[in-house]
């Protein structure tokens, strides 16, 4: 009975298949009317992102909030927290075994001790991110996902165009206390089929 009531709370945590807020359709972070993919590909990355999510979590269900996984035209991306190297190499393979893959980019750290002026600083500078790119008219915030980890920013989504990619790093850039950016932004152009 308990597995029964686990799978049925993992399946509500996991789908959440609704349509509202900013998550979009199946949890893909953005919504349909404004990501540049096709409703196809958006469809497929989401169901990408599910099955990696669902397999990591049978294998221990600590991986639900420890480590993040984000889906792009068939790229995968993950990040998040892992007590031995051992397991990031496991969690990339489990990502290649994922049916449809084109690439994985693995940016998963070893846990440290928490440190609660580290966290506090990784979530200011999130917040200050998010913002300048909801600010920035030249930009559609709506198609970039943010993480921070240890000061270092993460940054995934589709650009319109070779500008608004510029003007989105720049505005990474311009955050104080930030030691690296990573940028995972692929230009529209660049996706196998957009949207008409």
């Amino acid at each position: 009975m308990k597995k029964i009531l686990f799978f049925i709370i993992l399946f509500f945590f996991v789908s959440n298949c609704t349509g509202s807020g900013s998550r979009g359709l199946l949890g893909t972070g953005v919504s349909i009317a404004t990501d540049p993919r096709s409703l196809g590909t958006q469809i497929d990355d989401s169901i990408m992102e599910k099955n990696l999510k669902g397999r990591l979590i049978l294998v221990d269900k600590k991986y639900f909030l420890d480590i993040k996984a984000e889906v792009i035209d068939g790229r995968i991306f993950i990040t998040g927290k892992v007590d031995q190297a051992e397991e990031k190499l496991k969690i990339t393979k489990m990502a290649w075994e994922t049916k449809g893959a084109r690439s994985v980019k693995n940016d998963l750290k070893i846990k440290e001790k928490f440190n609660i002026k580290i966290s506090a600083k990784d979530l200011l500078i999130s917040s200050q991110l998010k913002s300048a790119l909801i600010f920035n008219k030249n930009i559609k915030a709506s198609n970039y996902r943010i993480d921070v980890y240890k000061k270092k920013i993460f940054i995934y989504g589709i650009a319109l165009d070779n500008d608004e990619r510029k003007a989105v790093i720049n505005e990474a850039k311009q955050i104080l206390d930030v030691e690296d950016i990573v940028a995972s932004i692929f230009l529209l152009e660049d996706l196998r089929i957009q949207q008409d």
